[in-house]
């Protein structure tokens, strides 16, 4: 592509200067050369076969050529596919790369080769586009069930106007076979197939029967400015003219993507959607080569992420639980999804990173939220934790909350603390948030975040600080959405 750029540079100047443009310029070409492999690899790298990473498990010791058996010619390629527990490697795959600078591949529509197993046997992956070097068109189809009889075998191109300069000719990957039929449990045999007469080719019989972004669904989401997205579930589905429809997986790039209201959320050629600050909504949808996708994702931008209070005191002073200003301590879970009397769901595990929400701060940095809906009871669990965490030297509990619905009267929010271990509780008591509390303007910011600071001392019951157990949030769901950020517990001595 920098060729193509560098060649429109020059033919800029050179109307500035008044030169004619077939004297002083001469476009970039590649060759259209079709085949990959037929006796011989054509115009391949010199390594021939570039594997996947071993360090991924994949085995480098299967592929060679194999002079005694051809579907046309001499000679074919032969892939000794290894067993599971091969120590080498559990799989095989790769690519075969251009060896100069791409191919125009504008002319062809697919890319054909012949194979045969020694078994009836499933090839994982077959495609094009994959170079190893960042290519943007990659295609492939999933799953091609291989006999022991030669068969040709078909990769549509969705678009071949895309393929400029292809250095991607051919990607396979393969696994052994479950011969007894009860899923991939590392008992997979090794097996071998053949490939010959690997060619790029115009067919003239494709037709798309289906085109799909987002595996065909219309979603609907709400965001915040900064947040990222990834446009997925990207197929086509290919008659090939012989009454047999395929289904090939198509690189984002080969799409143009149509967007209702930028101004709302960007949407970049390779399917990263990121909301945008304005208030609004936007859709986009997806097309190839003029061909209108199934599904459509319907974005609404809430504006400016509200972020919590940012927490100032000293961390000396503070035992923290879930915040990104403070280190926190070890957490068994952030919700420990106690069915069946428990329907509250957020805050998944026990890693801050594997929660619910990520906000932008104003110096850039995320900050982790978790969002509890549906909520009736639940708790943050320390209680397995060895030591157990000792917040008898603390003074208060600090906890930011964000309810995300209207309060009535009647709502509250119960703080519950729980010392012990889930087998042996020491004690427990409780705090309670009311209505009035939750909407009171002195607790409440802008944002919508209330500030709760509460004095241990005031959680009634008998509690052992020294061992902390959980914490629980409870509503009995009076209140079911609600945002919380910076739990900690904190010195004010």
């Amino acid at each position: 592509m920098k060729r193509i750029c560098f060649a429109a540079l020059v033919f800029m100047l050179a109307l500035g200067c008044e030169r004619d443009l077939t004297e002083e310029v001469q476009l970039a070409t590649f060759p259209s050369i079709g085949e990959v492999f037929t006796d011989a690899p054509v115009n391949l790298t010199d390594q021939f076969f570039v594997s996947f990473d071993p360090a991924q498990g994949a085995n480098t010791e299967g592929f060679g050529v194999d002079t005694n058996v051809a579907f046309q010619g001499t000679t074919s390629i032969r892939i000794d596919v290894p067993a599971s527990n091969d120590p080498n490697g559990g799989f095989i795959g790769g690519i075969f790369r251009d060896r100069g600078e791409g191919r125009n591949l504008t002319q062809y529509d697919a890319l054909t080769f012949w194979a045969r197993g020694s078994t009836t046997g499933t090839l994982g992956e077959v495609g094009f586009g994959t170079d190893f070097l960042g290519g943007q068109f990659p295609v492939s189809r999933s799953n091609i069930q291989l006999t022991t009889n030669w068969k040709k075998y078909v990769i549509p191109i969705p678009d071949a106007s895309k393929l400029v300069q292809e250095k991607g000719m051919f990607l396979f990957a393969a696994g052994g076979l479950d011969v007894l039929g009860d899923g991939p449990n590392g008992n997979e045999i090794g097996w071998t197939f053949w490939l010959d007469e690997i060619r790029f080719e115009t067919l003239g019989t494709n037709l798309a029967v289906n085109t799909e972004i987002l595996n065909g669904q219309d979603i609907v989401i709400q965001g915040f400015a900064g947040t990222n997205l990834e446009i997925t579930g990207l197929s086509q589905t290919i008659n090939l003219g012989t009454g047999e429809n395929v289904d090939i997986n198509v690189a984002p790039a080969y799409f143009n993507f149509l967007n209702s209201n930028p101004s709302v959320a960007t949407v970049t050629e390779s399917g990263l959607v990121s909301v945008a600050g304005n208030s609004g909504t936007t859709i986009i949808t997806g097309q190839i080569n003029g061909i209108e996708a199934n599904g459509s994702l319907e974005v609404t931008s809430n504006g400016q992420f509200p972020v919590a209070p940012i927490p100032t005191r000293d961390s000396g002073d503070v035992i923290s639980l879930f915040s990104d200003a403070y280190s926190n301590v070890p957490v068994r879970h952030y919700n420990g999804f106690f069915a069946p009397f428990q329907t509250t769901m957020g805050g998944a595990g026990s890693d801050p990173n594997n929660v619910d929400i990520q906000g932008t701060l104003p110096d850039g940095s995320l900050d982790n939220i978790i969002n509890y809906t549906q909520l009736n009871f639940v708790s943050i669990g320390t209680y397995d934790t060895v030591p157990l965490v000792d917040v008898s030297t603390m003074t208060h509990l600090h906890i930011n909350i964000n309810v995300r619905e209207a309060i009535d009267p009647s709502d509250f929010i119960r703080l519950e603390i729980e010392s012990g271990t889930f087998t042996g509780s020491t004690g427990n008591g409780s705090f309670i948030l009311s209505s009035a509390f939750l909407t009171n303007p002195a607790n409440v910011n802008d944002d919508g975040w209330v500030t709760v600071e509460v004095p241990l001392s005031s959680f009634s019951g008998n509690i052992d600080f020294s061992e902390l157990g959980q914490l629980f949030f409870i509503s009995d769901a009076t209140i079911s959405d609600i945002w919380v950020d910076n739990v900690y517990f904190y010195n004010d001595n």
